[in-house]
């Protein structure tokens, strides 16, 4: 093993110069748009509910307990925002800081297992890979569960490898339970613990020995698991308790702990795909990463023939991860990124060396010619001929002039590829690809998030709706999606969220009836049915890629309920 050295001021400069590179490439567009679906208004506009009721402990959708997701994402988004009063800014700054934080880890692991040049190599091949900058530019949960997964392999693997140092494994186990109640998965770290066995067993090189008489210390990471886990359960449990009168909580406990985590694996009941769809997402989503695999499966295969632990554990655990989400039906590309920081982890070691040869340094060139050429192509072509795919996109966001500023931004980005390789070429090829990422990121960042915000976000939409309501008036929204309700930004009556949407418009039309003069009705297009005289009614536009519309009571037939067919119907579409 290396012996660890102090830094010189040349590695110091590199250290953070990636930082800052990073906190450029991830940061930039912060405070340009606000929350995009799916996911990202849901988890805000709960941390907003709960801001402004107080109530932290159990997550609001309106007027409805939101039990598909622990609450961690929405605290450290509510946090966010009390401590920058902005939510443009406060709903992207979780993930930023778990990407600049798993970033960090990953440097630290290179340092330690190997030498603080790895640990350089390590970070900048999780920041140039596609899937980490495009999730932790989001706000989702996975860039903050990633975080905490890599964190719980961050004090096993000091450990276990450089150990015995046993507060980096309570860390480690505590970082694991935070990932519990981020998203259940968070425990995947222990899974560490398997590869350790084995390679405790068959006498690895550098793995840590612990003795016989340690067994009361790996005990203590179980506590230190439930110990993590308890902030949020202990008090859930004794709130659910105090409403007990409320049934809503009781199902929200019971939905929480069993249907969302062990019934949601067994059973799945989205997103289901083949046993083998991970397979395409390891080849082009971890790109350019991916394009180090020729050079590093011969090398990994010489380092476990030599028996190197500081291999064995990390590439056993990416392994593992992959076939524990490949059992379930359900599958998402997002679920296995918390392997990418490892995967960079076990490549860094071999950087140095495969980035002097030539196939890999043309492979990146190809990657982002390929890459650039497409961008310039489809722009080109959805400027100039006009295709139906650019019409019909430009119609669903709403862009009058056929999305002219979003197809010259592709032409920008591809150009711009394609002039980094004539420029550079062979010999800076590294420089090229990074550059090549970077102008993609940026571009994005500062161009597209201000032209597609308004459709994206429902800001336009809801903007028009306040502009309607005169002082006094009352809105009720009727299968209404969570962007609707965030960006109104004002108070409104929904009735429910998961209800039917034909249950909710019957309970919207009594509810507008007592008081005719002062509320109105938003409403979603196919809820209205024959039930609306739509010449009455206001077309709002689409966003979303769906047509809103207000009325108010004169435009309801009375007696009339849009049939119940609509519900399966209209929910089929997704954001």
């Amino acid at each position: 093993m290396p012996v660890a050295t102090q830094a010189t001021t040349e590695e110091r400069r590199r250290f953070w110069l990636l930082m800052l590179f990073a906190l450029v490439v991830i940061g930039m567009g912060i405070g340009l748009r606000d929350p995009w679906p799916s996911d990202e208004p849901r988890f805000t506009l709960a941390a907003k509910q709960m801001v402004e009721s107080g109530d932290w402990l159990f997550p609001h959708r309106g007027s409805e307990l939101y039990s598909d997701k622990p609450p961690m994402l929405m605290w450290t988004e509510a946090a966010s925002y009390v401590l920058t009063r902005s939510w443009r800014v406060a709903f992207l700054l979780p993930s930023l800081l778990a990407a600049l934080g798993s970033l960090l880890l990953v440097y630290d692991l290179g340092r330690r297992l190997w030498d603080r040049r790895v640990g350089l190599y390590a970070a900048a091949a999780l920041l140039l890979t596609f899937q980490f900058v495009y999730q932790t530019k989001r706000a989702q949960i996975d860039p903050l569960v990633m975080f905490f997964i890599t964190a719980g392999n961050w004090g096993l693997l000091v450990h276990m490898l450089k150990g015995p140092h046993w507060r980096a494994y309570w860390f480690g186990c505590f970082c694991a339970g935070l990932g519990v109640i981020t998203k259940g998965v968070g425990i995947l770290s222990l899974l560490l613990l398997i590869p350790y066995a084995v390679a405790t067993r068959w006498q690895w090189h550098g793995v840590a020995r612990m003795g016989p008489g340690a067994w009361w210390r790996w005990s203590l990471g179980l506590l230190a698991l439930l110990g993590a886990m308890a902030i949020w359960l202990v008090p859930m449990l004794l709130g659910a308790r105090a409403h007990a009168s409320d049934p809503a909580y009781a199902a929200y406990v019971n939905d929480i702990l069993f249907h969302q985590t062990a019934g949601r694996y067994g059973r799945s009941w989205d997103h289901h795909h083949p046993v083998l769809f991970y397979v395409p997402i390891v080849l082009f989503s971890w790109l350019p990463l991916s394009l180090t695999y020729p050079g590093t499966l011969p090398r990994w295969w010489r380092a476990l023939k030599a028996r190197d632990a500081r291999i064995l554990l990390p590439l056993c655990w990416i392994v593992l991860v992959l076939v524990f989400f490949s059992v379930p039906k359900g599958k998402r590309d997002v679920y296995i990124m918390p392997a990418v920081p490892m995967l960079a982890l076990i490549t860094a070691p071999f950087l140095d060396e495969l980035l002097q040869k030539r196939w890999l340094r043309a492979a990146g060139l190809l990657f982002i010619g390929i890459l650039g050429l497409a961008m310039l192509a489809v722009g080109g072509a959805a400027l100039v001929a006009h295709p139906k795919f650019a019409s019909t996109f430009a119609s669903a966001r709403g862009f009058d002039d056929g999305g002219r500023a979003l197809w010259w931004m592709l032409v920008v980005i591809g150009a711009a590829q394609l002039l980094l390789i004539a420029s550079l070429r062979m010999r800076r090829a590294v420089l090229a690809v990074a550059s090549g990422m970077t102008v993609m990121w940026l571009v994005w960042s500062l161009w597209a998030y201000p032209l597609l915000n308004d459709s994206s976000s429902a800001a336009g939409v809801m903007q028009e709706v306040r502009d309607r309501l005169a002082p006094g008036d009352e809105l009720g929204l009727v299968a209404w999606k969570e962007q609707n309700l965030l960006m109104l930004d004002r108070p409104a009556m929904d009735f429910g969220f998961t209800r039917p949407w034909h249950a909710q418009y019957a309970a919207a039309v009594q509810w507008q009836a007592q008081d005719p003069a002062h509320r109105w009705l938003f409403v979603l297009d196919p809820v209205l049915g024959h039930c609306v005289d739509r010449s009455k009614a206001m077309s709002l536009g689409h966003a979303n890629r769906r047509e809103w519309w207000m009325l108010k009571a004169d435009a309801v037939t009375p007696g009339c309920l849009p049939d119940d067919s609509v519900d399966g119907a209209a929910t089929s579409a997704d954001d």
